[in-house]
């Protein structure tokens, strides 16, 4: 329910622009007596220019910026006009920013495909993670990264973690280098994306000064070059993760960038140039493949999970007392909720399911553990089946604490959906992997790499991939069949602590690196 005018309004950032958009937005304009939207921290705000503006323009009275520390800060005019400022100077210094980029793109397309450089596993990996997204807690990413990391000095040198940001699941024994991205073009986010790599490059090559470098270790991330920049100037082997083309996910799932052409020129010449690209499902590999890239650089090598911190020996009775849901069958999600992630599908396949089976409204419940793209049309599927008593949004939740929750459910659903344009689904669920190691039973897609990990009733109960139909009944058939539900989570518990762990994964990256360098 929004805010009743004239009240103080409390938004956080990520709510800011959706709820101020469409037909409503006139009706909001100084509607409130004092607004306050809370930030990561205000020194990286987002669009800072225009947030001010929206929040000026809801507001009779004060308006406030305030972050996770508590800090404030007032947005004045006089802050408006020093944005503006800031606005106008960096639209006028872009076009300098992307002929620094062509330039600096120069001298790597001559020969990208060097032979790989001698690698020596007792000196230092460094992992470099240049995403420019800031105040992760949850999410695959996360999960990912704290994976690779915290398990490649099982093989090689203690690693050094240069970031944009902090991530909170990263050990805390490991050096982590926070490369700050400076206070220039946060109106720009393309900009300053391929600004931050001169920055991120010196970071790097004055880090390797003090530690002799074994290989470079980086998380791809769009319009991003610095990693290969620093590889060819220290001479070490560059491991490239890639997690799909982000040119693509923008065009199909959001808005396409702004500036294609170079950001596709950056994509394909670190695709090209890396040693070792290592991708997380064999869509990807074709992809690469059909990009040019050389099958014996490709690592096809699907995400994990800690089997420690994901284990059925974790209680769940804190989580299901929070949330009222002692005594239920739990049917359980977690997620980003991203378009292809069918949060909203797994909502309307449970109302479809209790329609069919009143009878399960006295036992089964659903609880849906995140937030995020698709959260609109999942409380439409809620509203739409009478469902608010019998469904639980929790909202984000940190990344350690989503074993707990997961343990607090009796069926873990992945309802993965197929790709708008018809493309293979290219992804690689880390919480397929968690599910797995919880020991519940799981309802998944039959989709991809999804259907290849999982065995139809063996390790879980596969379903057709978008039809909901076809998941209500396989949610029908763990709700009414304890023992099934019991004998598949033991054998998917079996299976990924034998094969997809993150120390097995991390151990096959280093194994074909080693092949690829030798």
């Amino acid at each position: 329910m929004d805010p009743v005018p004239g009240d103080t309004l409390q938004l956080d950032f990520q709510a800011v622009r959706p709820w101020f958009s469409g037909p409503q937005a006139v009706s909001k304009l100084f509607s409130f007596q004092s607004v306050t939207c809370r930030v990561y921290r205000l020194d990286k705000v987002i669009h800072p220019f225009l947030l001010g503006l929206i929040l000026r323009f809801l507001s009779r009275g004060k308006c406030l910026l305030e972050d996770e520390t508590g800090q404030q800060k007032e947005v004045t005019l006089g802050f408006l006009a020093a944005g503006f400022a800031a606005f106008l100077r960096d639209w006028l210094d872009q076009f300098d920013v992307i002929g620094q980029v062509w330039r600096a793109l120069s001298p790597l397309q001559v020969s990208p495909a060097r032979p790989a450089p001698k690698l020596d596993l007792s000196k230092t990996p460094f992992y470099l993670r240049m995403d420019l997204l800031f105040g992760l807690k949850s999410g695959g990413s996360v999960g990912h990264i704290a994976g690779v990391l915290n398990n490649l000095d099982s093989f090689t040198g203690k690693p050094i973690f240069l970031t944009s940001d902090p991530m909170p699941t990263v050990r805390k024994d490991l050096e982590t280098w926070v490369v700050e991205a400076g206070k220039r073009f946060w109106d720009f986010r393309e900009i300053q994306a391929f600004a931050y790599n001169e920055t991120f490059l010196k970071e790097v090559l004055e880090t390797a000064k003090k530690e002799p470098v074994a290989f470079l270790y980086q998380r791809y991330s769009l319009h991003h070059y610095a990693g290969l920049q620093a590889a060819r100037t220290l001479g070490v082997p560059l491991v490239l993760e890639y997690n799909g083309s982000e040119i693509w996910a923008s065009r199909n799932w959001g808005k396409p960038v702004g500036h294609e052409k170079l950001s596709l020129e950056v994509e394909d010449l670190n695709l090209r140039a890396a040693d070792l690209v290592a991708v997380v499902s064999e869509p990807l590999k074709e992809e690469l493949l059909s990009r040019g890239v050389k099958e014996n650089r490709i690592l096809v090598n699907p995400n994990g999970v800690e089997p420690e911190k994901y284990s059925p020996q974790i209680p769940g009775e804190p989580v299901r007392k929070k949330y009222g849901l002692e005594g239920k069958t739990v049917v359980g999600f977690i997620g980003t909720f991203g378009r292809w992630h069918g949060a909203e599908a797994l909502v309307e396949a449970f109302g479809r399911l209790l329609q069919k089976a009143p009878q399960l409204r006295q036992t089964a419940r659903l609880l849906m553990v995140g937030d995020g793209n698709t959260m609109p049309q999942v409380k439409e599927a809620i509203a739409k089946h009478g469902l608010s008593d019998l469904c639980v949004l929790t909202g984000l939740v940190p990344q350690v604490e989503g074993p707990a929750h997961l343990a607090a459910c009796d069926i873990l659903a992945s309802p993965t959906v197929p790709n708008r344009d018809g493309s293979k689904f290219f992804g690689s669920p880390t919480k397929l992997f968690e599910y797995m190691a919880m020991g519940k039973g799981i309802v998944a897609s039959d989709l991809d790499q999804i259907g290849q990990i999982l065995k139809h009733d063996e390790t879980a109960w596969l379903v057709k991939p978008g039809e909901v139909e076809s998941l209500a009944e396989g949610l029908r058939v763990l709700l009414e069949d304890p023992a099934r539900r019991l004998r598949l989570g033991e054998a998917a518990r079996k299976e990924v602590t034998e094969k997809y762990t993150w120390k097995e994964h991390t151990r096959r990256i280093i194994e074909k690196l080693k092949e690829v360098c030798a």
